[in-house]
């Protein structure tokens, strides 16, 4: 039995296969494809690959693509060749060469020799030739040529400019003319060219004659006008020059303008924009400045760093910080008629035997130095003494003047010490003022307070003014740029701030300029720490909310807010937006003001007031978001439902927190209709939330309507701003029946019957536009249902019974997914290309470094191992 013959594979019939020679050489680049199964009558297109060489060529197109691309990005500049036949791979270099010296010759045959004249003619130059302008023989021209040199004629610019076409047609035609009338012959072009030749050297010839004569008469004019001159020349005398002013000529507007510019103040460089860090330090600096100032006052020491004393500074000082121990040259002082020298030398004397007690070797050289004074004292004296003596003696008359001097002497003398003696004591008074008002002045520099009781202790005693003065200083010096814990500090002074303001509010009477002077600084505390300032907040809001929401379990009502939480409640509109849809400090805010507005039960106008001022701030609160409150318009419709007389003949419905009859119900009844005409329209006060005392009937009275005025006021507001809203007339219809039946305008005073009066026109005015509720005209979309599609599939994939458009469709969309995905492929690839290239690139520029740093790092090997060797050779 033999060996079982080996069944060949398809790569034995693929290398057996007349396939190509690099194929041949080297089987390994052959990829075969296998099938699952055969299929008969499918032809196969895929079933031998060679992945190397397509990739081979990608990489080669790639380099000629991609590559250049790559290299060219951000560079503007190509050098373009646009040389016949450079891209033109097909064509043979002679046959460039030839085509080229072609189209070089046509170029060169297509221009005409238009001005070339004949040799045998002189060519010319303004009627003059050449041959003689070349030697240099002319004269410069004057400035004072014809404006018409160098122009040309217009019949030689039309022929040679123009192309001569209808030159030549205009000469042609009157030769036709002259042709047909004498019988001339026509002229050729050559000879209608050199006519115009001719004439335009005539016209030169006649215009170099023309200025020729023009110069002879211009100098005979000038020859003629100096012997004439002096005869017409009239000398003023000189007594009518000095009579008759000189008459200066104005300055032209243009010479004016242009001085003004030059005295006009030249934009001078601004500083640059300071950081805010820098700013607080500036801040800082200077109010401890300003401090140390004040404290130097208190203490009633004048002198200092800001008291400086002015010394003289000469043109030549250098100012290089050179200073003399001693001014060793002396002022002169006269007095008397005599110089004061001698007092100088006495003092300064006295003062060099103080300075010899402290100091020993530099007294010597002082010593030294005050005896040459002394020298030089003593010469000038003599001089004077000998001058003295050469001058007329007239003794008698000196010792009257001295005696006389002596005595103005002793009257200067004890009235200047009274003087000294009444400025001393002026003097003392002038310092404890001044140290009195040292004291009495704010300080400039706080510490920042570390409890409640700090800052109380801080402001207390001070007016308004001064409390914001000091809370703004503690900001300034105990900004967070300028130390690590001045942040934590700060973030507390604005809890202890918003606790301050509540404990004014509560006070009696509330101080409330107080508090408005205080909020600014608030403000921007609450700008630096939004965070520490909407938690305080929170907390506060919060407490007021669970107390109310406990006394409404235990009695079913709860009483309204003092005026501490009142202020609270502005402070927080003034200090975070109120326009946000959630805001995590205005939103507990406006809950607490409708909770507010309705479980509190309305039992006095002390309560009414504070309804009112609620229902300002619900109104505040809303005034930009335009957010619908139905507990503000209830309120407001509950109090003016207080004002009606008639309760039983309203016929309208009341929603608590009011009653429609009850003990309660008639709080804005007028005791007297006779007090309307004594009214007069006033704001409440906040303090009557508070505290509110009304005696008289008339006051009563007065009170109720001052607090209608205010609700009709808000009724106003609310339908300004609730009047794009489409139930805006269901809305205030109550408050439209009120004031329309039962709350007349007669019953009220004139400035309240103007607001009735606007209020019902705005509500009557609003337009109902309302829509009727119909079913939609397009047919609803049914839900998606889970029985599955069942399509027939007969032939391995391909459907039945669908259209060709669909077949069409489908083949597209199959085209496109395979296109598709062909394209990543190819991006794919030129990615991967790109990285490698820049990893390249970037493997030579480190292989280049490290060449470089090596070889200089072995030349200063070689240059270390010279140098050792020749400080060797030297030790040797």
């Amino acid at each position: 039995m033999g060996k079982a013959p080996k069944k060949k594979n398809l790569a034995d019939k693929v290398r057996k296969a007349k396939a190509a020679t690099e194929i041949k050489n080297n089987p390994f680049e052959v990829k075969i494809n296998r099938k699952k199964f055969d299929v008969l009558g499918r032809k196969s297109k895929h079933d031998v690959g060679l992945p190397g060489v397509s990739r081979s060529k990608a990489i080669i197109k790639r380099k000629e693509t991609l590559l250049k691309e790559y290299k060219q990005k951000n560079k503007s500049n190509k050098f373009i060749d646009r040389r016949l036949g450079e891209y033109d791979a097909k064509m043979a270099p002679e046959d460039k060469i030839l085509q080229r010296f072609a189209i070089e010759r046509q170029r060169a045959h297509g221009k005409r020799d238009v001005y070339n004249l004949n040799e045998e003619e002189e060519l010319t130059h303004y009627g003059q030739s050449l041959a003689e302008i070349e030697k240099f023989n002319d004269t410069v021209g004057s400035d004072d040529e014809s404006e018409e040199k160098g122009l040309l004629s217009a019949e030689l610019t039309a022929s040679h400019f123009g192309g001569g076409g209808g030159l030549l047609r205009k000469k042609t035609s009157g030769g036709y003319q002259e042709d047909e009338q004498g019988g001339q012959k026509i002229k050729s072009r050559q000879e209608l060219i050199e006519e115009l030749i001719q004439k335009s050297k005539q016209e030169k010839r006649e215009r170099q004659v023309q200025k020729e004569e023009a110069q002879e008469l211009t100098e005979k004019l000038d020859q003629d006008w100096k012997s004439i001159q002096a005869l017409m020349v009239k000398k003023t005398p000189k007594a009518e020059n000095v009579d008759k002013p000189e008459e200066k000529a104005k300055p032209e507007e243009y010479d004016m303008m242009v001085r003004e510019l030059g005295f006009e103040m030249k934009a001078q460089p601004s500083e640059k924009m300071k950081s805010p860090e820098e700013l607080a330090k500036e801040e800082k600096e200077k109010l401890q400045k300003l401090e140390a100032d004040r404290l130097r006052r208190m203490m009633g020491d004048e002198g200092g760093d800001g008291v400086q004393s002015q010394v003289h500074m000469s043109a030549d000082d250098l100012n290089d910080g050179f200073v003399l121990d001693k001014h060793d040259k002396k002022t002169l002082a006269y007095q008397d008629g005599k110089w004061n020298i001698e007092e100088e030398t006495e003092d300064d004397k006295e003062e060099e035997g103080e300075s010899e007690k402290e100091e020993g070797s530099e007294a010597e050289g002082e010593n030294e130095e005050d005896d040459d004074d002394d020298d030089e004292d003593d010469v000038e004296e003599e001089g004077e003494e000998g001058s003295g003596e050469d001058e007329d003696g007239h003794s008698d008359l000196e010792s009257e003047q001295e005696s006389e001097n002596e005595e103005n002497d002793e009257e200067e003398e004890a009235s200047s010490s009274r003087q000294q003696q009444q400025q001393q004591t002026l003097n003392r008074e002038e310092l404890k003022a001044r140290q009195e008002a040292a004291k009495a002045e704010l300080p400039y520099t706080f510490a920042a307070p570390e409890s409640y009781e700090d800052l109380k202790d801080l402001l207390h005693g001070h007016t308004p003014d001064n409390q914001r003065l000091i809370v703004a200083r503690t900001q300034k010096c105990n900004h967070p740029s300028l130390a690590a814990g001045n942040k934590l500090k700060l973030q507390k002074l604005v809890g202890f701030l918003m606790e301050y303001m509540g404990e004014l509010a509560t006070r009696s009477p509330p101080e409330l300029g107080t508090i408005d002077k205080l909020i600014p600084e608030l403000y921007a505390l609450c700008q630096m720490f939004p965070e520490a300032a909407g938690k305080s907040m929170q907390s506060i809001l919060g407490d007021a909310a669970h107390s109310m929401e406990e006394a409404v379990e235990v009695k079913g009502h709860a009483a309204f807010p003092t005026l501490d939480m009142l202020v609270y409640l502005k402070v927080t509109a003034l200090l975070f937006p109120t326009s946000d849809f959630r805001h995590p400090v205005t939103t507990p805010a406006l809950l607490f003001i409708s909770l507010t507005l309705t479980k509190c039960l309305v039992r006095s106008l002390q309560d009414l007031t504070s309804g009112l001022v609620l229902c300002c701030l619900a109104v505040e609160y809303v005034s930009l978001s335009k957010r619908f409150l139905p507990e503000l318009i209830n309120f407001l419709s509950g109090t003016l439902h207080l004002a009606v007389q008639d309760k039983a003949s309203a016929g309208c419905m009341v929603v608590p927190p009011f009653r429609l009859s009850g003990k309660y119900s008639d709080l804005l009844v007028l005791s007297n209709s006779e007090s309307c005409s004594s009214w007069r329209k006033e704001n409440l006060p906040l303090s009557a939330t508070q505290q509110l005392e009304l005696k008289s009937d008339l006051n009563k009275d007065h009170y109720r309507l001052n607090c209608l005025s205010t609700c009709l006021d808000l009724v106003k507001r609310c339908c300004l701003l609730y009047k794009d809203l489409t139930s805006f007339t269901h809305i205030f219809q109550p408050i439209r029946t009120l004031l329309s039946k039962h709350l007349s305008s007669h019953m009220l005073p004139s400035p309240l019957q103007e607001l009735h009066s606007e209020i019902l026109e705005a509500i009557s005015s609003a337009s109902v536009t309302h829509t009727r509720l119909v079913f939609e005209k397009k047919k609803p979309i049914p839900l998606k249902l889970f029985t599955p599609k069942i399509v027939e599939v007969l032939d391995y994939g391909k459907k039945r019974g669908s259209t060709r458009e669909e077949r069409e469709k489908e083949r597209l969309k199959h085209k496109y997914k395979k296109e598709f995905k062909g394209a990543l492929r190819e991006i794919r690839k030129d990615s991967r290309f790109l990285a490698r290239e820049k990893l390249s690139e970037v493997m030579n520029r480190d292989a280049e470094r490290k060449r470089k740093v090596k070889e200089l790092l072995g030349s200063l090997a070689t240059q270390e191992g010279e140098w050792k060797a020749l400080k060797r050779k030297k030790r040797k």
